[in-house]
């Protein structure tokens, strides 16, 4: 069975989302109802709801629209990975406040702030609160600012990391060298882990199984099934996939692992890093 740690769900009507306005093939609702059809079809048993970059002010209403989601009866939803504002003063009383039963981890999204944000002395400062918080910060970076994650998770080293997307790679443009070496980096950090989330996203529009072996081979070759989680990154996936081709897909390039190590990748290693201390 499947834990989906990256899951986005947008309900226009309830949430602000400023950046949708940049994104035409994703403005709509994408409700949880259409994801559970297609994700109990495929095996998917546990989910994370990943935030979706709501307006700053709405952050606690996105971990209320999760906490619905979980009250529903034989709901999928375990969690949330909740935005939030490491460089921001009142962190550490934000953090205080949150309901541990619904929050399992955080993420600021980094990709689209200036570089520097994360070498802030308060970013990291508040940052290095969550590894005795036990909640897990989800670096969701490009590829070429992949060393500011090390840099990060060098400066927090108790603090459980996990990098979206596979860092990002440019897998249409064919940049895997600097790519891979910079993965290489990261992997040497044994506080990071690497997330299998919707590359398919980053791949040219006829990408094959062939075309993203490369790269899911480096993964495993620097982290190792123990250090990897899998997300569908839902609905980003289906600019270039569906929910289920990126199931298929995964399950594919997966086959050469034992079985051990497909279910620590695919829920093993998610059940230990995100829910270990259920109701803390």
């Amino acid at each position: 069975m499947i834990f989906d740690t990256h899951l986005h769900l947008l309900d226009r009507s309830r949430l602000c989302y400023p950046w949708l306005t940049g994104a035409p093939a994703l403005d709509r609702d994408w409700s949880y109802s259409d994801y559970e059809t297609v994700a109990r079809r495929s095996g998917i048993t546990d989910v994370l709801h990943m935030e979706v970059d709501v307006a700053e002010d709405q952050i606690g209403a996105e971990t209320a629209f999760v906490a619905d989601l979980m009250a529903r009866p034989d709901s999928l939803i375990r969690g949330a990975i909740s935005s939030a504002r490491p460089e921001a003063a009142g962190f550490a009383a934000w953090l205080d406040a949150r309901d541990r039963r619904v929050v399992r981890g955080i993420r600021r999204v980094l990709h689209v702030m200036p570089d520097d944000l994360s070498e802030q002395s308060l970013f990291r400062e508040n940052i290095r609160r969550l590894g005795p918080a036990g909640l897990p910060f989800d670096l969701c970076l490009l590829a070429r600012q992949l060393p500011l994650g090390a840099h990060l998770a060098d400066a927090a080293p108790e603090t459980i990391f996990v990098l979206d997307h596979c860092g990002v790679p440019d897998i249409a443009g064919g940049a895997f060298a600097p790519w891979a070496a910079a993965i290489t980096d990261l992997a040497r950090r044994p506080n990071v882990m690497i997330k299998l989330s919707g590359i398919t996203a980053y791949g040219p529009p006829d990408w094959s199984l062939a075309t993203l072996t490369p790269w899911v081979d480096h993964v495993l070759e620097t982290f190792g099934p123990a250090r990897m989680v899998w997300g569908s990154d839902s609905p980003v996936c289906t600019l270039q996939s569906g929910l289920a081709e990126w199931v298929a897909a995964s399950q594919a390039l997966l086959a050469g692992l034992s079985g051990a190590e497909r279910h620590a990748i695919l829920a093993g290693n998610a059940r230990q890093i995100w829910m270990s201390d259920s109701g803390k």
